[in-house]
């Protein structure tokens, strides 16, 4: 594996593992409040911390796969074609989220079914793979992509234009692609709110119990029951919680990146250029 997947893997495994750590509470409130059950019967701020466990053994793996495979995409999709830079980080953000959600989505399955009050994340694990087998873990995978790709489609174009706009001043420092991460994020995260909560739906449903419709279906139901309210439900946690990550995730990302480089330009020769 080349030195600049290496930096991209290990960057991206420490940021993804800060940020879903650090700010899991933020995480589970917004889940309770998305839930059809409601906040108070999903326990409120009871067990705050309730699926951690699976956020541990996720987070990290499923980061790094996020920036290798982005990384990657954009060094080749500029080397073969002769897209502008735009739609370059977009198809590439997009490829890097279908790649990270094989390892994201058994995460995020067991991680809001715990944070719902449905159990313990070892308890669900074992109930997930007895009741509904190996698709169990992968129920919501076609609602995460589509969440995740219109998000990414969003935040990614728009992080690096802002840091393209800083790097007119000079080197950009790491605090500014924190700060360009926390902006871009909260961006996305309040456009994506309604496809957020429909993935949330169809993650806590259980086998043959409601919600196991596509997307659309989910959405629809949404709105005639509960309104545009319901369709919005969690917005201020998911903003919140999405531009602080954006500050952590993409700001440890690119000093995580920014440091590895210079111990590889010492060790092997020249490091990427910290400038978009």
């Amino acid at each position: 594996m080349q030195s600049s997947s290496i930096t991209a893997l290990l960057s991206g495994a420490l940021a993804g593992l800060m940020v879903d750590i650090s700010l899991f509470p933020i995480d589970t409130v917004k889940t309770r409040l998305q839930s059809e059950a409601g906040f108070w019967k999903s326990g409120a701020f009871r067990g705050i911390y309730s699926g951690l466990g699976s956020v541990a053994v996720g987070s990290a793996p499923g980061a790094a796969l996020f920036f290798v495979s982005y990384e990657t995409s954009k060094m080749e999709l500029a080397r073969r074609s002769r897209l502008g830079t735009t739609t370059n980080h977009m198809l590439s953000s997009s490829l890097a989220e279908i790649v990270a959600c094989l390892v994201r989505v058994p995460s995020e399955v067991i991680k809001q079914r715990s944070q719902a009050g449905q159990g313990t994340s070892l308890q669900l694990f074992k109930q997930t793979l007895s009741v509904e087998g190996l698709a169990g873990f992968y129920r919501g995978y076609a609602s995460t992509i589509m969440r995740e790709i219109p998000f990414s489609v969003i935040q990614f174009p728009l992080w690096e234009l802002i840091k393209v706009h800083w790097s007119k001043q000079g080197e950009i420092e790491p605090w500014k692609s924190a700060v360009s991460g926390a902006i871009a994020g909260s961006v996305a995260a309040s456009l994506t709110t309604p496809l957020d909560v429909a993935k949330t739906r169809i993650m806590l449903a259980q086998e043959r119990v409601g919600n196991s419709e596509g997307i659309w279906k989910v959405l629809s139901n949404i709105y005639h029951t509960e309104g545009v309210q319901g369709l919005w439900a969690g917005v201020l946690p998911r903003v919140l919680w999405i531009s602080i990550g954006g500050f952590i995730f993409l700001g440890v990302y690119d000093t995580a990146k920014y440091y590895l480089g210079r111990r590889s330009h010492v060790n092997n020769g020249p490091a990427e250029n910290y400038k978009v």
